[in-house]
């Protein structure tokens, strides 16, 4: 026969797998309910950001894609800030938005994924555009760092925007 001292031993055995049990559910769920309010908090960060710019993007998008240049000269000649400076405001508005987005995906606070699904092409045209610009404004002006963000942006959204583009 089970002696009174050995059911109240099991008793409390259970007491304590049931206590642990209940503290790995409640921490788990916690685990998750910060996950996803980490995910709300980017989305809210990156729309707030996106929407700063969204009002007037169609007409600076317009505007700046549709520039042609041979060169770093002949860009300044057209759009530099000395010659034009209203359409090198729209260019400098474009640049610090995607400047911007970059950093925010490089710290983690938007998710590249959201980037790609709003504005992939967008960045990938725009780098591709403006690439042989800014790699010239780095060597001729000793400025390395000039676009990194839309560099990284760009170098992370292309297999993502490849990927979507042939599915």
């Amino acid at each position: 026969m089970i002696e009174l001292s050995v059911i109240r031993d099991l008793v409390a055995i259970f007491g304590v797998i049931a206590g642990f049990s209940y503290y790995v559910l409640t921490v788990r769920n916690a685990q998750r309910n910060q996950q996803n309010q980490l995910e709300t908090r980017q989305a809210q960060l990156f729309s707030q950001y996106h929407l700063r710019l969204n009002e007037d993007f169609d007409k600076y998008n317009n505007i700046v894609m549709n520039w042609e240049y041979e060169s770093v000269d002949d860009f300044d000649s057209k759009y530099g800030r000395a010659e034009n400076p209203e359409l090198w405001g729209d260019f400098l508005r474009l640049t610090s938005f995607l400047e911007g987005l970059g950093v925010l995906v490089k710290r983690d606070l938007t998710s590249i994924e959201l980037v790609n699904d709003l504005m992939s092409g967008f960045i990938v045209r725009f780098w591709e555009k403006y690439r042989p610009y800014t790699l010239e404004i780095r060597t001729r002006y000793d400025w390395p760092n000039v676009y990194e963000h839309i560099e990284y942006l760009y170098n992370e959204i292309l297999p993502l925007y490849r990927l979507k583009s042939s599915t």
